[in-house]
């Protein structure tokens, strides 16, 4: 076998399904065997969209992405994907071509040196010199990404490497010494957490997006309802826990609604999981729970203590380390304050009712948290959401109820506009029984736009709603509050006609100008079977997302009009 075909079998061992991947001259050789292999093939129209896409697939299936890219302009064109995974711990493995091995450093044609370019935004990454490397590479890859805290591990694949020949053996094992993640919970942080939270009168859970990649969440409403704790969630940690549960709060931060925001206020104890305490949850990190002791699971050592100071640690998995609680749960002492708790739930609800997620309705124009409520109601709470990043992203999490893990993806830590629409079409392709919709802004969707033509393509039937206010909102909402409204280069005047767009890349296409006919075109899409539709509403101009947190400031500080 030559290089490609034993780097294509190596990903079948791994239960690799679909490939996302960009042609090219340095990887010509894989794509050639890549033809008949029996992998599914999806080719993006950019780079960029591919590793997205891969992003999509991992988010809504559990499964790691793969992306391939040629060397030089195509492996960078992958950076800002796998900066992306990275910082939201999306599972990828990441294949690139390279130049010959004795052109390597002799600035040859479509050269660059992704190893060290990615270097800082990978778990690892593997340059191939020799083709008896691959398998072995292509196995550990897989473990790394999808272990410990998951993220995208890089393979750089010379040319030579491809072309060459050897024997093929998979290896049945893995020896990484130097990488031993930690899954289970030291046995005496976890009965002095338990002891701390039977002693506690205001205590509050918070979790992230670590509980829903662990797979935690089925084991964590069992502990809550056992300890009768409400739960907060960060941006990420949406659907994790099902909103309709009577012990879920909200999300908490920047934009989060004001019942999780006053609980970490008064809360005495927090108990943390799988969380990174980034700033736009916590707000100004030396004000974030005043008057609360704080206690962490992690499986990511370094995110211990890195923001938020931690009274008590424990490096491990979410979801063992809640199993591991539960069999202690019997020793928990729930009505030590149970009078305390009973005033502290009541306050939350208290807190609920008087600020909920809320918008002036209009009968004229189209407000875009209408458009979302819509949605929600039109596909009964049941879809995958994906978002592009600004004010729609901020709607899409306030006005879409979500109650299972994975069905919310959207780009959390580097707010990477362009990220829903591939995202939206990867998300379908792992779960094409499933509704997804792609939540996006009139600036955003101009990213990636290119990628309507790989869902026409493959017939990926997703639906991408565009809440079309002419702005990059979320920029010129800050300039309004904070920059006396100089909308420097935020006035998005010239966008394009949509629906025309729609139709020229093969989509359909619809408009909504008013309230009534957002349902009707709605319902217009939900009839559109393996084609992409694209619907422009045109919404209030300057709409802002409320509440809102200015940056810098503690999340007493919200912000309501």
């Amino acid at each position: 076998m030559n290089g490609s075909d034993i780097l294509l079998e190596s990903l079948k061992r791994e239960g690799v399904e679909i490939i996302f991947g960009y042609p090219g001259g340095q990887i010509i050789g894989t794509f050639d065997r890549l033809f008949d292999c029996g992998i599914k093939h999806v080719l993006p129209r950019h780079e960029q969209g591919g590793v997205h896409a891969a992003e999509g697939y991992a988010r809504a299936t559990g499964k790691v992405g793969v992306c391939i890219a040629t060397s030089g302009p195509g492996a960078t064109n992958l950076v800002t994907g796998i900066a992306d995974a990275y910082s939201d711990s999306t599972p990828l493995v990441l294949i690139t071509g390279q130049v010959g091995t004795t052109l390597i450093g002799g600035d040859a044609f479509q050269e660059a040196d992704i190893i060290g370019i990615t270097r800082p935004i990978v778990k690892h990454s593997y340059l191939i010199k020799n083709i008896k490397e691959i398998p072995s590479a292509v196995k550990e890859a897989f473990h790394i990404a999808s272990t410990g805290r998951p993220g995208p591990v890089l393979i750089d694949m010379p040319k030579d490497v491809q072309a060459a020949q050897g024997k093929f053996e998979y290896p049945k094992d893995i020896d990484l010494p130097g990488y031993q993640p930690n899954y289970e919970g030291h046995l005496m942080q976890i009965k002095k957490i338990l002891h701390a939270l039977e002693n506690a009168k205001k205590p509050l859970i918070l979790i992230g997006g670590g509980v829903r990649l662990s797979g935690a969440s089925d084991v964590l409403i069992v502990f809550a309802e056992a300890t009768d704790i409400p739960v907060s969630t960060t941006f990420m940690g949406q659907g994790a826990f099902p909103f309709n549960h009577p012990l879920y709060v909200g999300w908490m931060g920047m934009h989060g609604n004001y019942a999780s925001n006053q609980a970490s206020l008064n809360t005495d104890y927090i108990l943390a999981i799988g969380t990174r305490f980034s700033d736009r949850t916590t707000g100004n990190f030396r004000e974030f729970a005043p008057n609360a002791a704080v206690a962490h699971i992690d499986i990511d050592p370094t995110s211990i203590s890195k923001n938020i100071p931690v009274n008590t640690p424990i490096v491990g998995d979410a979801k063992t380390v809640l199993k591991q609680f539960m069999k202690y749960i019997k020793e928990f002492k729930a009505e030590k304050n149970a009078k305390a708790r009973k005033i502290w739930l009541e306050e939350i609800a208290v807190w609920n009712s008087e600020r909920p997620f809320s918008y002036i309705k209009s009968d004229n124009i189209i407000k875009p948290q209408f458009v979302v409520e819509q949605i929600y109601q039109i596909t009964k709470g049941e879809a995958i959401i994906t978002t592009e990043v600004g004010q729609n992203q901020m709607w899409a999490g306030q006005f879409y109820k979500f109650k299972y893990p994975n069905q919310f993806v959207s780009s959390g830590g580097l707010g990477t506009m362009g990220f829903g629409l591939p995202a939206a079409i990867g998300a379908k392709l792992g779960c094409p029984n499933k509704e997804v919709f792609d939540i996006a802004g009139d600036g955003s969707i101009l990213m990636c736009i290119q990628e309507l033509t790989m869902a026409v393509q493959y017939r990926i039937g997703i639906k991408v709603a565009i809440l079309n206010n002419r702005f990059l909102g979320m920029v010129r909402q800050w300039q309004q509050l904070f920059f006396d409204r100089r909308y420097s280069l935020t006035c998005l005047e010239s966008q394009p006609d949509f629906v025309k767009v729609a139709e020229a890349f093969g989509c359909v296409g619809l408009r909504a100008e008013t309230p009534p006919e957002v349902r009707t075109v709605l319902e217009e899409a939900m009839k559109v079977k393996n084609i992409p539709v694209v619907m422009d509403f045109r919404c209030a101009r300057e709409e802002n997302v409320f509440p809102m947190v200015p940056a810098g400031s503690g999340l007493d500080k919200m912000i309501f009009s």
